[in-house]
């Protein structure tokens, strides 16, 4: 099967379209729940070309905003992260909205009879939650989240309780890193998508993988789970042992590890003692954000327990892909890449994520 061809990962015209109709047309997954604690914290976020605010308002409902101020088009909260009181106002000329985004008060208002508050508060953006993470959609008419974004683990897993047995709104971030990667984000999906690439430098996974040496990844058939190693105890770097499953899962899914891809940019990874969770920031046609978060249960880490062996395990898994992306990168602008690669049969679900970009460009 043939891939993509190479400019679909240099040219700066296809990110554009694939900014307008895949990450401002879609469900993206934004921030974790619990990062705004209380009335009037925010975040601020990139998705596609706009930039998102989302608070949570005065009753403890999470909001969602496009980050611009309805008079003059001033960027309303310039930086990443902050806490207001109750109100979000704009540092330019003093129009201020609640955390509903309605406009409360401006210079003059009083004697400017025909605004309309309502009409000329905030922006919305639509919001939903699931697994603990705020996911947000730019599009007028939001497709299906039960669909689209839930539809994604069923897909994968066969089972739509499957995923709910994990209880990942529950879990709490025990680590997190960013990466900053040189490489397009169709790269960094395919990536993960396949193992293929496994056995030559993954040393570390296919130790407690043994399976993924063969060169099949996880998701390569419905309801498929990666069995851990007889010699591994938990999913570590060094196989030692982890910490207790967590409660509600199945027998069936101890010592198994399963992968599930959330087009377009969100990668969820099961295991019995924790869950993690990527999520991609595509800023450019050649850079893109990786945020990871390794979640555990609360006793987990409030006892101040040392995760760092499963940290590692996977965030050494995460710098060797992401290698791997920087590598091909360059190469995707080759007279040899032209027409595009090739891929080998078990690539085949990468096919049909060649499939689904080419149709939303379409």
């Amino acid at each position: 099967m043939a891939t993509l061809p190479g400019r679909a990962y240099t040219d700066p015209g296809t990110f554009r379209r694939e900014q307008e109709r895949i990450f401002e047309a879609l469900w993206f997954c934004a921030i974790r729940s619990t990062e705004l604690a209380a009335p009037g914290a925010y975040r601020t976020v990139q998705v596609g070309t706009e930039n998102v605010l989302i608070t949570r308002n005065a009753d403890g409902a999470l909001r969602a905003f496009l980050n611009v101020c309805r008079h003059r088009g001033a960027r309303l909260c310039a930086e990443s992260a902050g806490e207001v009181r109750r109100t979000l106002r704009c540092a330019y000329h003093a129009w201020t909205y609640d955390l509903d985004g309605r406009l409360v008060a401006a210079p003059n208002l009083a004697r400017m009879k025909d605004i309309d508050r309502d009409a000329y508060g905030l922006r919305r953006v639509a919001l939903r939650e699931w697994l603990g993470y705020a996911w947000v959609c730019l599009a007028e008419e939001p497709p299906s989240f039960e669909d689209t974004v839930m539809g994604a683990a069923v897909e994968r897993l066969g089972d739509a309780a499957a995923i709910d047995r994990y209880r990942t709104e529950e879990l709490v971030v025990g680590h997190r890193i960013g990466y900053d990667v040189a490489a397009n984000w169709k790269l960094i999906v395919e990536n993960f998508m396949e193992c293929y690439h496994c056995a030559t430098i993954h040393p570390e996974l296919t130790d407690v993988l043994p399976e993924f040496a063969r060169g099949y990844a996880a998701q390569y058939y419905v309801g498929h789970g990666a069995e851990f190693a007889s010699t591994a105890q938990g999913f570590t770097v060094d196989g030692s042992e982890g910490f207790g499953r967590l409660p509600g899962l199945t027998e069936a899914q101890d010592r198994r590890y399963y992968a599930v891809t959330v087009k377009p940019q969100v990668f969820i990874n099961l295991v019995p003692d924790h869950v993690i969770v990527h999520r991609m920031f595509p800023l450019s046609h050649v850079r893109t954000l990786v945020e990871c978060d390794w979640l555990y249960a609360p006793e987990v880490v409030a006892s101040g327990a040392d995760v760092s062996r499963s940290v590692e395990l996977f965030h050494r898994v995460n710098v060797q892909d992401f290698e791997a992306c920087e590598l091909t990168q360059p190469a995707m602008g080759s007279r040899a890449y032209r027409g595009g690669g090739v891929l080998v049969p078990s690539e085949h679900h990468i096919g049909a994520f060649h499939e689904w970009v080419t149709a939303r460009l379409a």
